[in-house]
């Protein structure tokens, strides 16, 4: 056997109803003094008691989602004008997407809350759009220096919200198994996260306040977000960043709504990859074990359901030819790929 694993480097702390005091911390521990607090007006209420125990000098509330450059633009300007030393960001995925597009340009250190399960909080990743197209690429400075985990931000995310997040974490999983750095050690993390967010996800869907199944699935999405890092982005997030940059389409849903069309795409030109999920799962297939998941929560299922135009078939399978990550188990062609977006738009059940 022989690989080579990078494990990055960050401090993550589990503290269930206690993020004012961890975060406080962690800011003390970097030494900083002058924070910039990004965090939507949506979260202002779970960002408050953070910022109440802080040395905030900026509180930016413009956060949208994919991250457009213009936005990023201003949040950089407004860190320095405020001369903020750190970057405290509370929120999903395009809170931590702002925070990174901050950190790329200034080299601020960042310290991300999260209030989803996007898991980019523990990758290095960063992500921007521009004139409709979402561009991506790695970069060490975006990685957050600390990640605070508090179960107790999670109660109020709606079930919807909360089955439609965590099976974005469940996608990083899956495109780990076979990404173009996948190995072992990214395989049995993402095995792992693979059980975890299928025990949390059940509980969350049934009851959104539900302290001990958020736990876990937060367990599920940090081991899913850190296997990803290293695997690297598959064909399930290539496809993904096409159409959420292309069309606007929300971040979590789009995830939910492609992953099982990705994973009975390559699942059968990647037999120990199946195994694996299968047996996370507990179940006899790979595609049968997602499948009973979704039905479990009530995923959602159609692209066309959230803003997708059906002549965005045709028009994204250009990009994402272009896109296409190095090795993927099976073959992509523009006649399978056209067939796998059909599916995900019509809602087709797999």
């Amino acid at each position: 056997m022989r690989f080579v694993h990078e494990t990055l480097p960050q401090r993550v702390v589990f503290a269930s109803g206690a993020s004012p005091e961890a975060v406080a911390e962690e800011v003390s521990l970097l030494g900083a003094r002058r924070a910039m607090l990004i965090a939507s007006g949506r979260a202002a209420a779970l960002a408050d008691p953070i910022a109440a125990r802080l040395p905030v000098v900026l509180r930016h509330e413009e956060v949208v989602m994919h991250v457009p450059v213009e936005v990023a633009g201003r949040a950089r300007t407004a860190a320095a004008a405020a001369e903020a030393d750190v970057v405290v960001t509370v929120g999903g995925g395009s809170a931590t997407g702002l925070g990174k597009a901050v950190a790329m340009m200034t080299g601020l250190p960042v310290i991300a809350v999260p209030t989803t399960y996007a898991g980019s909080e523990a990758t290095n990743v960063w992500g921007l759009t521009e004139g409709g197209t979402k561009t991506t690429g790695v970069d060490d400075k975006v990685l957050p220096r600390s990640i605070v985990y508090d179960a107790g931000l999670l109660t109020s995310l709606p079930a919807d919200m909360s089955v439609a997040s965590g099976l974005n974490a469940l996608a990083h999983c899956v495109d780990s198994m076979w990404g173009p750095r996948a190995d072992p050690v990214d395989r049995a993390l993402a095995g792992e996260g693979v059980r975890a967010l299928a025990a949390g996800l059940p509980v969350v869907a049934a009851d959104s306040g539900a302290i001990e199944g958020i736990e876990q699935t937060l367990y599920g999405a940090y081991l899913a977000a850190v296997a990803f890092a290293s695997a690297g982005s598959g064909l399930h997030h290539k496809i993904c960043h096409v159409l959420g940059g292309m069309f606007d389409l929300p971040h979590a849903q789009t995830h939910a709504v492609v992953l099982p069309h990705v994973l009975a795409f390559n699942a059968p030109s990647a037999p120990e990859a199946e195994r694996r999920i299968a047996a996370a799962f507990g179940a006899a297939t790979a595609v049968g074990g997602l499948a009973a998941l979704r039905a479990e929560v009530g995923a959602p299922r159609a692209l066309k359901d959230y803003g997708m135009p059906e002549e965005g078939i045709a028009k994204a399978v250009a990009p994402i030819m272009a896109a296409l990550p190095a090795g993927n188990p099976t073959l992509v062609t523009e006649e399978n790929l056209t067939a796998l977006l059909r599916a995900a738009w019509e809602g087709e059940r797999r």
